[in-house]
């Protein structure tokens, strides 16, 4: 059984994939994942398309965004580190009832979110470091154009002004969201540490495994600004999968990554943004539920 939303973002996808030539079976489409985005396999063909449902908050302009997106996982194609953008129809962007996708190849045997390796196989976590450098070393290269960290505060400060408090604690609250990425402006969004292309949303959801291989995944938050973002949001991600602080520093070791404080005020910064992600979540949720 899936949802409205669901079911509106198939409808959508197949319509958009079939108006591109793309020979499907609308009653064989698969939703893999409905979360933020909602997955779609559609069936028999192998492609997935990413329907943007709540992380279109985000964003003043989708369509950028997603051109983003798609121009870096291109570029990325080649070096066999990200999934890369569907050869059968255009990856988009496309829009359809209201809702922006992009389509990218599907993968057989694909499991998303990797596990957190335990402590005893520290080889492990210094693989994923090695992940994450092998692909900042190819975006390095990349120069097209993409947002900064200005325009990501901007996205955050718009997601705040979408929270509507359902009582006087919750209104506290967004204001002290609100006051502590103020605070958080001159170190992180100010920064003048060097910058490159970033992944933008680094964590072990995003990192696909396949028999032979590790892929990253969803780009839809790639810009440009200092490494030490999608370091702390690897660090971040790890805790949060119960790693043990043994493992993180292995990552890190993997990485090439020596001092783990210069990463303080941007993990600062990613726990405010989860805070007002989760919140804008649960009312974005509550207001998906049916009346009793």
């Amino acid at each position: 059984m899936i949802g409205a939303l669901e079911q509106r973002a198939v409808m959508a996808a197949g319509t958009v994939a079939s108006a591109c030539g793309l020979k499907l079976r609308l009653n064989e489409a698969v939703v893999l994942q409905t979360a933020s985005n909602v997955l779609v396999h559609l069936r028999p063909a192998p492609v997935v398309a990413r329907v943007m449902t709540g992380t279109v908050a985000l964003h003043n302009d989708p369509r950028t965004w997603l051109e983003r997106e798609i121009s870096v996982l291109e570029f990325l194609a080649p070096s066999g580190v990200a999934l890369s953008p569907s050869r059968l129809i255009a990856p988009g962007p496309h829009c359809r009832d209201g809702l922006w996708m992009t389509f990218v190849e599907w993968i057989a045997d694909v499991k998303p979110g990797s596990e957190v390796p335990p402590a005893a196989h520290l080889d492990d976590a210094r693989a994923l470091g090695r992940l994450l450098k092998d692909l900042h070393d190819e975006l390095r290269r990349f120069a097209g154009e993409l947002g900064g960290l200005h325009e990501l505060h901007d996205d955050i400060e718009r997601l705040i002004g979408q929270l509507r408090p359902a009582d006087a604690q919750e209104g506290d609250t967004i204001e002290s969201l609100r006051e502590r990425l103020e605070m958080l402006r001159t170190i992180v969004f100010d920064s003048r540490l060097p910058t490159q292309a970033l992944h933008g949303d680094v964590s072990l959801r995003n990192l696909l495994g396949t028999p032979d291989r590790r892929l990253w995944n969803d780009f839809e938050d790639t810009f440009r600004g200092p490494v030490h973002w999608d370091v702390a949001s690897y660090v971040g991600s790890l805790r949060m999968q119960g790693a043990s602080e043994r493992t993180v520093r292995a990552m890190l070791e993997g990485y090439g990554w020596n001092d783990e404080q210069e990463l303080a005020p941007f993990l600062a910064a990613q726990d405010v943004y989860d805070e007002i992600w989760r919140m804008y979540d649960r009312q974005r949720r509550r207001l998906r539920r049916p009346a009793p």
